[in-house]
């Protein structure tokens, strides 16, 4: 029996959490002394390791200031978890997406720039964290849009490339998605532009979650092994 997969991004794919990615960057930049980024700038990096987005963000530190300025982002987020709750809303249709995959037989997995203990957090603060079949974060692996995360979703779960979807809202997603020789499935809803989606390679962009079905269906069989990522992306992880 053929093992279908669908992987999921989390931030901007599942969740809506730009509004503390953003709060977490500036406390780390002006804590590190620095000027904030803009909303637009960090909302662009999000999917990114931390320590690359950093580097995005403000091309003029070093390697080790970027490092510096990723610990001093995880330490806002620590402190932002001991408050309220944050909000991260699961964007609309998501859960029944992944009801109606359940249905068919597809195992869930997630691949995500955020940290294995910030994943975990969020889906069990949505009641998902049972739901996936692998977790991949760039804890374990380098970043996107490096395949390996990717790759190793598949390898747990005995899924091969053609039966196998990436689904996400950055180019880092598709790119990804296409090295690995999946379907790449792109979702308007998040950080990146559906034209920018596109322009990567997607195999489908989806203003909605049940058109992700679809989508996949008429994109299923349809790879790439070229090597499409950055090899100097991969870095910490992300919240």
């Amino acid at each position: 029996m053929t093992v279908r997969l669908a992987v999921f991004d989390c931030d901007g794919t599942l969740v809506d959490s730009q509004h503390s990615i953003v709060a977490c960057m500036a406390a780390a930049f002006a804590a590190a002394g620095l000027a904030a980024p803009t909303a637009e700038a960090v909302r662009r990096v999000v999917g990114l390791p931390l320590a690359a987005s950093v580097e995005r963000l403000c091309p003029t530190l070093g390697a080790t200031e970027c490092e510096r300025v990723a610990e001093l982002y995880k330490q806002a987020f620590t402190e932002m978890r001991r408050g309220d709750p944050i909000d991260e809303p699961l964007f609309p249709g998501m859960r029944e997406l992944l009801d109606a995959l359940e249905g068919e037989g597809v195992l869930l997995g997630v691949a995500t720039g955020k940290g294995r203990r910030g994943l975990r957090v969020t889906l069990e603060h949505h009641g998902l964290l049972g739901r996936f079949a692998t977790l991949q974060t760039a804890d374990d692996a380098p970043g996107k849009p490096h395949p390996e995360m990717l790759r190793r979703a598949m390898a747990e779960t005995g899924a091969e490339p053609a039966a196998t979807a990436m689904i996400g809202d950055t180019t880092y997603d598709i790119l990804m998605g296409l090295s690995a020789g999946t379907a790449a499935i792109g979702v308007a809803w998040g950080y990146h532009p559906p034209e920018e989606l596109r322009a990567a390679g997607a195999h489908a962009v989806v203003a909605a979650a049940h058109e992700v079905r679809p989508a996949w269906r008429a994109a299923r069989g349809r790879r790439t092994g070229e090597a499409r990522w950055d090899a100097g992306s991969s870095g910490s992880s992300s919240a």
